[in-house]
């Protein structure tokens, strides 16, 4: 009979809450009390006595663990692989954990450096992901040689159709196809079961090479919070094209230009600037306030606001940037 101690179940709560400053996507991260890891998403347990839903359980502890209140708030999907614990032997409870995607406005409060946490950009957990300066050189330096050097080192899973070849070209954009940027939890899926990311080897996976001939494929979480993280990114890309949660990320008020540099920020690509105007004058999701702004140190910039009258006029209106490079 099987030791309770490695059967009962415990359901964890696991947040990524998003920020952007200066151009740049972040996620809220602390970092781990032994040291072992640098960083991890903010977590905690659920209570079922004190809190009624998983929400409001988890609200209630990041506001407590950092004084911030969190926005905009979905959850993204259960995740309980074996693995979360990082080390084989570990004989506690398993957690199962709820992520969830938050979004919120920068904050440098004291309670979060007081906590250990701090907001870092998230490219550089994912430094393959962002294009807004061209395709990142780790992709063809690093990346996409090891991952041809493994589609061929073993066959293929019959019960896990399609092959390695097509996988690597349906979400590297190897052979000619597309890169799209919404793949980025498949994109890791396929690092991790290669054994090329630190997660997966520290949880058993053998690399089809010596470890130390794989470069740092970004920087490495505790437990699953790196795939948490891609399942978040992949969401809030695909959310921007129908639903305005951009502006959950912006001020009150912004102009054109901040509010494509966020677009941008979060989707990891260059949109033109002519075309961004037009496809925002489209979907009529801001209006101006008649201000102006010289943040820029250029010419004065119309100043605008979300107008959220929007969201009671159609189901789906959202910013529908193009999904493939």
């Amino acid at each position: 009979m099987a030791d309770a101690s490695h059967t009962s179940i415990e359901i964890g709560l696991t947040a990524a809450i998003v920020a952007v400053e200066a151009d740049e996507p972040r996620i809220l991260v602390s970092a781990d009390a032994k040291n072992e890891i640098r960083a991890g998403l903010p977590f905690g347990t659920f209570d079922p006595v004190a809190h009624r839903t998983f929400e409001i359980g988890l609200r209630a502890w990041v506001s407590a663990q950092t004084a911030l209140n969190v926005g905009y708030v979905e959850q993204l999907y259960t995740f309980g692989d074996r693995g979360r614990h990082a080390q084989p032997d570990d004989t506690g409870a398993h957690v199962v954990s709820v992520g969830y995607l938050a979004l919120t406005q920068m904050s440098n409060n004291a309670a979060l450096r007081a906590a250990g946490a701090g907001f870092e950009p998230w490219y550089r957990f994912f430094p393959w992901e962002d294009w807004r300066d061209g395709r990142p050189r780790i992709l063809d330096t690093a990346i996409v040689p090891l991952l041809e050097q493994w589609t061929k080192s073993g066959r293929d899973d019959p019960a896990r159709p399609p092959g390695r070849s097509e996988r690597l070209r349906h979400c590297f954009g190897t052979a000619g196809s597309p890169w799209d940027e919404e793949k980025v939890l498949d994109r890791y899926e396929l690092l991790y079961e290669a054994g090329l990311v630190e997660e997966a080897r520290r949880d058993g996976r053998q690399a089809i090479v010596a470890p130390g001939k794989i470069p740092p494929l970004g920087e490495p979480m505790r437990f699953d919070h790196r795939r948490i993280l891609a399942t978040a990114i992949a969401r809030l890309r695909a959310k921007l094209k129908y639903r305005p949660v951009v502006f959950e990320l912006m001020g009150a008020e912004f102009t054109l230009t901040e509010l494509q540099r966020t677009v941008e920020a979060i989707s990891g690509r260059h949109l033109h600037k002519q075309n961004f105007r037009r496809l925002v004058e489209a979907a009529a999701l801001v209006e101006p306030t008649g201000e102006t702004s010289t943040a820029t140190g250029g010419r004065p910039a119309a100043v605008f606001r979300f107008r959220r009258d929007v969201t009671q006029e159609r189901p789906a209106p959202g910013l529908r940037v193009g999904g493939r490079s």
